[in-house]
């Protein structure tokens, strides 16, 4: 996959505040723009946030022509407070926009998972870890509707063992589960909400079953040193570049 060349992604960088197959299971629910509003969600309509829609669409856009097949696109923080559980959850929102596709978000951030809490899931029959521990777990059991029609979740889940284990991203269960979500569906594209590509291995293990990878640096909070240095993580030949985001 050739790299994308993001040597600024100025639309976003100044607006985003930035083993079996699997059933599908779709929400027909629409979110008032109050709901969106509460969850954090960019709007469908045209209206004030119109300019902010477009920076996403845009990056969105990009991104579809790296490839012609479904992807896995890791959306990684260069650090805690970034802002890439956000950039994260309207990408995935944006690739919805189109009726002919479906996008999946798996929040990959088990140790400080938010994307449960922000679209107002309640996450009864666990998430992603409890999937990994268990290997009579049902990977339908772990697909939540959003409200948004053609977009589901994959919470994080809580582990039952108490301490969460990093090496969960190294583990067969772990890559079956991704091309078994893939593979299920072609329209399907999944999003995978990572934890900060600095301070510790989960973003750069991530990445290895990702096809593209988008950087997301707080506005005003991650240094030039910070980027490049979170940057250096990743396989050049995924980069697609970063994203500067105002929002949390």
């Amino acid at each position: 996959m050739n790299a994308i060349d993001y040597s600024a992604v100025d639309a976003v960088a100044d607006l985003a505040g930035a083993g079996r197959d699997v059933v599908r299971r779709t929400g027909s629910t629409a979110l008032t723009p109050a709901q969106l509003d509460d969850r954090a969600i960019i709007p469908y309509a045209d209206g004030a946030n119109r300019r902010l829609v477009d920076a996403f669409r845009e990056l969105r856009t990009r991104l579809l022509a790296t490839a012609s097949d479904n992807f896995i696109t890791l959306v990684a923080p260069v650090s805690a407070g970034s802002g890439g559980s956000y950039v994260a959850r309207n990408l995935a929102v944006t690739l919805t926009f189109d009726p002919t596709k479906s996008a999946l978000l798996i929040d990959c951030n088990l140790r400080r998972p938010s994307q449960h809490q922000s679209m107002r899931v309640d996450a009864c029959n666990g998430g992603l870890v409890n999937y990994l521990e268990d290997p009579d777990a049902e990977v339908e059991s772990m697909l939540y509707d959003t409200g948004i029609p053609r977009l589901q979740l994959i919470p994080a889940g809580r582990s039952r063992q108490g301490e969460v284990e990093t090496e969960y991203f190294a583990s067969f269960r772990m890559r079956l589960l991704l091309d078994s979500l893939r593979s299920s569906y072609a329209d399907r594209y999944i999003f995978l909400d990572s934890p900060p590509a600095l301070g510790a291995p989960d973003a750069r293990m991530l990445s290895e079953m990702a096809d593209v990878v988008v950087l997301v640096a707080g506005y005003g909070r991650n240094t030039a040193a910070d980027i490049a240095a979170a940057a250096g993580n990743f396989d050049p030949g995924k980069f697609a570049g970063v994203v500067f985001n105002e929002n949390a």
